[in-house]
């Protein structure tokens, strides 16, 4: 199945976070991986085609992996 570049985009950003999860300590790990999983659920209803919105989400959501996944960032809860 081909993908488009920016449904590359999401599953790759996805990926990341799960991976991210991973690094942090065992007990925590499936907070991260459950607010990973909620954060992209709660935006299955963005039309495919409504480009701007995604770019938008895509940022947002490389923004705060970008502060979740500092060392100090022990958990995390939705």
């Amino acid at each position: 199945m081909k993908r488009s570049g920016i449904q590359r985009d999401v599953l790759a950003l996805y990926k990341l976070c799960l991976r991210e999860a991973g690094k942090k300590p065992t007990e925590v790990q499936n907070n991260f991986r459950n607010y990973a999983r909620a954060s992209f659920r709660a935006h299955l209803d963005v039309n495919q085609r409504d480009f701007a919105t995604i770019e938008h989400l895509l940022r947002v959501g490389r923004r705060k992996l970008e502060v979740y996944s500092q060392p100090g960032i022990k958990n995390i809860s939705r």
